[in-house]
């Protein structure tokens, strides 16, 4: 856990940020070795991957910057505080969102490192850039990120306008065995609910204890059962492919 007061947050998100960073990974991945580099225009920043033996292979997103993380003033820096950020721009809404539901965290413009962060600071950032594109899906509903290293032990978090294909229920169901593998999930009832609200599909109960429900859309569906404490205990799919 990075910071304790986003982590309800980044919970929630949890299954619709790991599907979004699945489709990230799965088009970065077809360009073989890449390269990645930003570029600051003046119509607007984008973050280019780049095939390392082609370079007319590439995949062009728009990157809006969320935060940096940095171990020099070990703080978080919030976009609309960033001299290089927007005061309106996608890091506006968890400012409102703090403000309106007393998170401080969210609504001070920059945020001290807890204590625990000592351990292994390399580490924690890394977690840390990775709660925050989590929180930015919650709020806004925005992914894939990237947590880009900018030097000196720095990570800055983009959230990124990327050429990727919407998530239907039918993609989400072939890589979320293997995602519910590493995806620490507090409340998996509650990630799965997130999943289909985020993603734009419809769910329903199966029951009022809450022990079942059925995402669907226009690929597919698929009915999630749970247990007492509500873990996913098994996933049955209807899907179109």
């Amino acid at each position: 856990m990075a910071f304790a007061s986003l982590q309800p947050l980044a919970d929630r998100a949890a299954l619709f940020a790991a599907v979004r960073q699945e489709a990230l990974v799965t088009a970065t991945d077809a360009l073989g070795d890449y390269r990645w580099g930003v570029d600051d225009a003046p119509g607007g920043r984008t973050l280019t991957f780049v095939a390392t033996a082609d370079s007319s292979r590439r995949l062009v997103t728009r990157a809006h910057l969320v935060a940096t993380i940095a171990p020099g003033p070990r703080s978080l820096l919030w976009a609309w505080a960033h001299p290089q950020g927007d005061p309106d721009g996608v890091a506006a809404p968890l400012r409102d969102y703090g403000a309106q539901h007393g998170i401080a965290d969210l609504a001070q413009p920059e945020v001290p490192f807890p204590p625990e962060a000592d351990a292994d600071l390399d580490d924690w950032i890394a977690d840390a850039a990775h709660q925050i594109g989590a929180v930015v899906a919650e709020i806004t509903g925005r992914a894939p990120y990237y947590s880009a290293p900018v030097g000196g032990g720095t990570r800055a978090v983009f959230v990124l306008d990327a050429p990727l294909p919407p998530p239907t229920v039918t993609d989400a169901m072939i890589v979320l065995p293997r995602l519910l593998q590493s995806v620490h999930l507090s409340d998996a009832r509650g990630a799965v609910w997130d999943l289909a609200r985020l993603a734009g599909w419809h769910l329903e109960w199966s029951d009022e204890a809450f022990s079942g429900a059925v995402v669907r859309d226009a690929s597919g569906s698929a009915t999630f059962r749970f247990d007492a404490q509500a873990r996913i205990t098994g996933i049955d799919a209807t899907l179109a492919r």
